[in-house]
């Protein structure tokens, strides 16, 4: 019985460190699928996929320029819709050609922040997305307005939304103008949203950004982020391990002494 009991106790010995090791990869696992900034501080120069909420950044909600919808972030863009026309070769016949362009476009470059799904910690501060210069084409739509250029002798259409435009109407205003879209996206406390972009550490917080040859990606998730990566079966089973071969080995070696 005392060498079965040793090799019990140095069975515990090798199970226990190993099922530290394991509840601490757990650990990280859940630190990661929660987003905790502290899981990502290690994670820092790299480039991360992030499924999570969105949430108000340091300088709390704010309104879209268009809408007037309280977000966390808001872009928008105004699009020309012209016709030009050409002549056909085969016929002499003129032809009528439709296009557009975007005569402007913004977002707004206030950083918002990303939880898991619990919301994130009393107190802890969480993770911010840098939006400057992202792709945002996939965030979803809260404003879609088509507005028609005045005609001649017609009143022009109410058009109450070209005084809001942030930044600078610009482009070549070729051919003939038919009409104006207007188009603003917003993500909204709560939206789930897809984050692809690097790892950057802005006095000792983690923050999202783009990446050195890229830019950064926003869109709205289809689904909400998963609440837990399940419980750490490998941990338990170790350590459990670990005890009872810790206990039924010492008892063996003090019933054979």
């Amino acid at each position: 019985m005392l060498v079965i009991g040793m090799a019990l106790l140095v069975g515990a010995a090798v199970l226990a460190p190993a099922g530290f090791v394991a509840l601490r990869r757990w650990m990280h696992r859940r630190d990661l699928a929660e987003l905790r900034p502290r899981a990502f501080v290690a994670l820092v120069g790299s480039e991360v996929t992030l499924h999570g909420l969105a949430a108000a950044g340091p300088g709390g909600t704010v309104e879209s320029r268009l809408a007037g919808v309280e977000c966390v972030w808001h872009g928008h863009e105004v699009v020309r819709h012209y016709a030009t026309w050409r002549t056909l070769e085969e016929t002499g016949e003129r032809e009528q050609v439709l296009g557009d362009d975007t005569i402007a476009d913004y977002g707004s470059p206030e950083p918002f922040a990303l939880t898991g799904a619990d919301g994130g910690r009393p107190g802890e501060q969480p993770i911010l997305v840098d939006p400057e210069e992202a792709d945002t084409t996939r965030v979803s739509l809260c404003l879609q307005r088509v507005v028609a250029r005045p005609q001649r002798g017609v009143p022009a259409p109410a058009d109450d939304l070209l005084g809001r435009i942030k930044g600078r109407v610009s482009g070549v205003f070729r051919g003939e103008t038919i009409e104006f879209e207007y188009r603003e996206r917003a993500i909204r406390v709560g939206d789930p949203v897809v984050v692809r972009g690097r790892v950057e550490l802005r006095d000792g917080r983690p923050v999202v950004a783009a990446p050195a040859d890229g830019r950064l990606s926003i869109e709205h998730d289809e689904a909400a982020p998963p609440s837990t990566v399940g419980r750490p079966r490998n941990a338990l089973l170790l350590g459990a391990g670990a005890l009872v071969s810790g206990v039924t080995g010492l008892l063996l070696v003090l019933a054979g002494g």
